[in-house]
Parts: structure tokens; C-alpha cells; sequence
């Protein structure tokens, strides 16, 4: 990203060099197009994921030969370059036809669908208006999973999309549009085809994405307002608000978008929008949702009832309303993002996702990356064990899990969302 303007950046270094770094210089610099050097198909999809969780989205390189094929079928690829699908995308679509994939889970099935029907996963003017009981969604939302019905009479497949009217409780997914734009990112990434990202359809839909979550309202926090269950835990677990897991990939995603968005009249104005957002949701997200041994010992000391804007306690938290037993899990040294911050309210959890996609997204500062791994490693009994990550710690249960799970029998303790273990969730190497 460095002809953008922006420094590199490793799962070791951040993007809080930002605040010293002239970020008004993207919107002046030139896109590099830079022609790989070796064959997509030396290297499975599978690797384009796991790359991208070891080592970050800008820090997955490889390279790849000028004619190699994309295993994208769009109009450029297709007629630039002649090599067959990596075997893969045929085997993952065969797979498709039995299955319901979700964008959150399952990319290389993603990728399948968009080598087998772009139009119907891109093309946000043919059937992607969606109404749910008389209510139309804004324009730019993303659904939460497809599936393939394939119809052997006429050797037809059809992408059904659902955009919540399906989902438990009916919740629309925020997280769907971000995992869009990253995957397009690390596709991009890994293959150096920029054909797909920059035909109309990609640049629409990304734009939409990013005018939905980026349009001004009544709050008045730069972070994004959100339901229970939008997310990967897509079940009330009293994420409402703010929850970390969106903020992270709302980041990340925007960051993605800086190098996919074509610097025309209409690209250079969401980029600018973007780049103000960066800056305030990093100030935000390292100021507020930090919580270190330190800052666990201001919290406690806060005052309460300060009117003004000088306050020091400025979302009005209630000291009574730590919960003890993040004095025992806290470290003296270590730290981490916690689940959620609004007014009068601290969600303390621990949360995976929304954790590890911080330091990938360079979120965190070097620092905060740091106490982010050195948490991990002081508490591994506790957030790992035997088993793998647990998506949430700790555990909510008897009185508190009848409050905030409605009684789900589903997320009992220690099971699914509520302080389940994800084998999909893996500390980078």
C-alpha cells in the first residue's frame, strides 16, 4: 500500500502511525498496478485464508506469472488469460449445490460462487433489493448466506441469497459486507488480478457497503450502532451496541477499501470519507475499548455524574458495575480490546474474533498487540486450554444467562457462542 500513501503494514507494526503520517496524500498518489510473477495455481485457496490470519491483510504476499487465470470468470480475466479454474472452485461448487455457505465462514466457497454466477453475487441492480415484512433494507446491505439451487432439468444453478429473513431472530448481518470487501482484498492480494475488484459491479458494490455504514446519524461515536445477534454470534448474547467483532472488521474493511476503490470523481469522495473515519475510529477504539491493569484501576476510581466536557468518565460508568472477576483475570502485564462500550455500559468479555481481527487489521498498536499476545499467554488455561480459542470468555450462566440469552438453550455455558472453543480460531504463528 505504499504507493497509496500508507506504510506497509505487518501484524508487528500499525496503522497509529497514521496519526504522524499525512494520510491526505492518498487521495493524491496514483494506484500501482503490479504484475505478479508466478501461477495462481501453484497455491490452493485454502492458503489465501490462512495467510490472511497469520500474517494480516497487507502482509500475505506472494506473487504470481503475468498469464496466469484468475480463477474469477470476468469479462478481463477471462479473455486476457487461458488456464482452467484451480481444481478447488469446481470441487467447492459441487459442494455448494448441498450446503448453505455463509461469508463469514466459508470464502473459498465464496470464490466458487463468484467464478460460477458473478452476476447474480455482484450485481446489486437484479434481484438484490430486498424487503423483509413490507420494510426495505438500505441499499448496500449484504446477505448473511447463499445457497445453490441447481435444476437438473434445465442444468441451471440459481444463487438464493438470504438477507436475515431466514436467520434466527431475524436479524439482518452487518459483518457480511466487510468479510465481501476483505475477501475481495485478499483474492486480489494473493492473485495480483485486479480485474474483478475494478469492473462496475465490484466498485458499486463496495461503494454501497461503505455509504451505508459511513452515513451520519444521530450518533455520535464513529463506531457502528448494531443489534444482537449480526454478527458471527448471530444469537442474543448481549452484543447489542457496539460490539468489538464489528468494529475490528468494520476497520479492516475500510482499510481494504483504500486499494480496491478507483480513484475517479465518485472514488476519491468515499476515500476521503474513509480516511476521516480511520482516523476517528482508531482514536476511538484505543482510547475507550483499551483495557489494561492500568486503566482497569482509572475505571475503578471514576467519578461518576460529570457533566461537561472536561468529564474524565465521559461514558458514565459505574464503578459497582465491574465485574469481579476481571481483577483476577487482568495481568499486570497484558491487555485487550473488551466487547462493547455506551453509555453507562462495559461489556468486560474477552472476544476472540474481535481481538485477533484487531491485531491483524493493525487496530491495535504495536504495544497493543503485544498485551493483546502476552493476555493469550498469561491466561492461556483460561481462553485456550486443550481446546482451541474460546470465542468468548468468560462464560455467562444461571441468573445472568437468563437475562441475556432469553433462556437459549443453545448457548449454555461453555458451549457455542458462550465460551465455546472454535477449532476456525488459531493464534498466528
Amino acid at each position: 500500500m505504499e504507493g497509496l500513501g500508507l506504510k506497509n503494514v505487518s501484524s508487528h507494526c500499525s496503522i497509529s502511525e497514521m496519526d504522524d503520517y499525512d494520510l491526505s496524500r492518498l487521495l493524491d498518489k496514483p494506484r500501482l498496478n503490479i504484475e505478479r510473477q508466478r501461477s495462481f495455481d501453484e497455491r490452493s485457496l485454502s492458503e489465501l485464508s490462512i495467510g490472511l490470519a497469520r500474517g494480516g491483510i497487507d502482509n500475505y504476499e506472494s506473487t504470481y506469472s503475468p498469464g496466469g487465470r484468475s480463477v474469477l470468470d470476468t469479462p478481463l480475466s477471462s479473455t486476457r488469460n487461458s488456464f482452467e479454474p484451480h481444481p478447488m472452485v469446481a470441487e467447492a461448487w459441487e459442494a455448494l449445490r448441498r450446503s448453505l455457505v455463509h461469508f463469514r465462514d466459508q470464502p473459498v466457497g465464496t470464490i466458487a460462487a463468484y467464478d460460477h454466477a458473478s452476476e447474480e453475487v455482484l450485481n446489486y441492480d437484479q434481484g438484490w433489493e430486498k424487503r423483509i415484512d413490507r420494510f426495505k433494507l438500505g441499499e448496500g446491505a449484504m446477505p448473511a448466506s447463499f445457497k445453490v439451487l441447481h435444476d437438473p432439468v434445465r442444468k441451471t444453478d440459481t444463487i438464493v441469497a438470504d438477507f436475515g429473513e431466514s436467520a434466527i431472530g431475524r436479524v439482518a448481518p452487518v459483518d457480511s459486507g466487510f468479510w465481501w470487501i476483505i475477501l475481495l482484498r485478499a483474492y486480489t492480494k494473493s492473485t495480483g488480478d485486479l480485474s474483478l475488484a475494478e469492473t462496475p459491479e465490484c466498485q458499486k458494490g463496495m461503494k454501497l457497503i461503505l455509504t451505508l455504514c459511513l452515513s451520519e446519524g444521530f450518533d455520535t461515536f464513529p463506531t457502528l450502532l448494531c443489534a444482537d445477534g449480526c454478527s458471527m454470534i448471530d444469537r442474543r448474547m448481549g452484543i447489542y451496541g457496539y460490539p468489538i467483532e464489528i468494529q475490528a472488521l468494520f476497520f479492516m474493511a475500510l482499510r481494504c477499501a483504500l486499494s480496491l476503490l478507483k480513484h475517479d470523481a465518485e472514488g476519491k469522495e468515499c476515500i476521503e470519507r474513509i480516511v476521516k473515519r480511520l482516523h476517528a475510529l482508531s482514536y476511538h477504539m484505543r482510547s475507550y475499548f483499551w483495557l489494561d491493569f492500568q486503566q482497569l484501576n482509572d475505571i475503578y476510581r471514576y467519578k461518576t455524574e460529570e457533566y461537561s466536557h472536561t468529564a474524565v468518565n465521559k461514558f458514565n460508568v459505574i464503578p459497582d458495575s465491574i465485574p469481579e472477576w476481571v481483577f483476577d483475570f487482568m495481568p499486570t502485564r497484558g491487555g485487550y480490546f473488551i466487547g462493547n462500550v455506551s453509555p453507562a455500559r462495559m461489556d468486560f468479555r474477552w472476544f476472540a474474533l474481535g481481538n485477533c481481527v484487531a491485531i491483524l487489521a493493525s487496530l491495535s498498536t504495536p504495544e497493543q498487540s503485544m498485551a493483546i499476545m502476552d493476555l493469550i499467554e498469561a491466561r492461556w488455561e483460561e481462553l485456550v486450554g486443550e481446546m482451541p480459542l474460546k470465542i468468548t470468555y468468560p462464560a455467562i450462566e444461571s441468573h445472568e444467562w437468563r437475562i441475556v440469552t432469553g433462556c437459549d438453550p443453545k448457548n449454555t455455558r461453555w458451549s457455542y457462542h458462550n465460551g465455546g472453543s472454535w477449532p476456525g480460531l488459531f493464534l498466528p504463528h
